[in-house]
């Protein structure tokens, strides 16, 4: 057992944000949990500790203020239902019972006046998230946030099958998982909500617009695996994570496995980085640059989350974690990632030998004024 990995500073292009009613957004998150029960009294306890509305402040900084409350509560819940049933509880090392758990809980999210798990606190305050879901946005938007439940719901059900067996998926089939069971794509139909809009189903749909939703993903769920390295290592009981994929399949030490991890995500977040520039530059939709500038701020605020919250630093065992970001990346290349699933990524922009590169001073400016504007 290696203890005390030194997690580096990462590189963070975009500027930190949070919403000026964050703690009032905290302090209602917390009540929100005890009045609902969510998970057991410990787990509660923890959750509570973790400042969850300050996350959802961070994420939606010029936000709607009940929106930002709407995703606390569901980021909140979202823990109780991974802590709680799959990697603390019985379910999380059986996936058919645990498949059958999250089906009922999602009729719940469709359906709230469904007659179902009627003493279950998760699923009493999932019928509050919903009706409050239906309250803030369209119809087509709740429908997206129970379909992307559903992605979130079978890739736990897949980790629960690695549970089961204390097995480790390799580095194509952990990122493709990863995509989802970081519940990511459960928070998008919120980005929109908060600032009032809906996205047109074309651009959000469009190739280039999912797959920098998919950076994303793949950027803060990188960035979660560093942070979260520390606390899951020590508990005691089988855990994913993408150190321990690299240690496990590529015979790295834990150091070398975390300079591979940073890389990635570094060469990922450049991507995203352009992808947006790109985007911006030739798309004329406030609503999609608000969409692309949400996205970053999800990105960074799940970063100065990540490195503050006691969810990660556990204080009683203090995990090393950075408290400041670097301004350049460890690997700017623009060569796709040997991860098959997300090659594709690399295919939407002409590669950089290929481009005429822009002025140096040029070079940093678009997503700076996106972020900025």
């Amino acid at each position: 057992m290696h203890h005390g990995l030194l997690v580096p500073p990462v590189y963070s292009p975009i500027p930190p944000a949070i919403h000026p009613r964050h703690q009032a957004v905290d302090r209602q998150n917390a009540a929100w949990a005890h009045a609902f029960g969510i998970g057991s009294t410990e787990l509660r306890d923890k959750l509570v500790a973790s400042e969850i509305g300050t996350f959802a402040a961070r994420i939606l900084p010029e936000g709607d203020e009940e929106v930002a409350r709407l995703l606390a509560d569901f980021i909140l819940w979202l823990f109780g239902v991974d802590d709680g049933h799959c990697e603390e509880g019985e379910l999380g090392a059986d996936p058919g019972l645990l498949a059958g758990e999250l089906s009922r809980l999602l009729r719940v999210a469709q359906n709230p006046e469904a007659p179902m798990l009627q003493q279950d606190p998760l699923a009493r305050g999932l019928r509050d998230l919903s009706r409050r879901m239906a309250h803030h946005g369209t119809p087509a938007q709740v429908t997206r946030w129970v379909d992307a439940l559903r992605e979130y719901f079978l890739s736990v059900v897949w980790e629960a099958g690695h549970r089961s067996h204390a097995t480790v998926p390799d580095l194509n089939d952990y990122t493709l998982m990863r995509l989802y069971d970081g519940a990511t794509s459960v928070v998008l139909p919120l980005l929109e909500m908060g600032h009032g809009y809906e996205l047109d189903p074309g651009e959000r749909d469009h190739r280039s617009v999912r797959a920098a939703a998919e950076m994303a993903y793949f950027v803060i769920t990188w960035d979660n695996d560093l942070f979260s390295y520390h606390k899951e290592s020590r508990a005691g009981q089988h855990y994913l994570n993408v150190l321990r994929v690299l240690q496990h399949h590529r015979g790295l030490a834990p150091e070398d496995a975390l300079r591979t991890a940073v890389a990635q995500r570094d060469r990922v977040m450049v991507l995203f980085e352009r992808l947006c520039d790109h985007l911006t530059s030739t798309v004329d939709s406030p609503r999609l640059r608000q969409y692309l500038r949400s996205l970053g701020h999800f990105i960074r605020g799940a970063q100065d989350w990540g490195i503050s919250s006691h969810r990660y630093t556990t204080p009683d065992d203090p995990a090393r974690l950075p408290s400041t970001f670097l301004d350049a990346p460890t690997d700017d290349s623009s060569e796709p990632l040997d991860i098959p699933c997300v090659a594709w990524w690399w295919d939407l922009l002409p590669r950089a030998q290929d481009a005429p590169s822009p002025p140096p001073a040029q070079q940093k400016t678009l997503l700076t004024e996106l972020m900025a504007n």
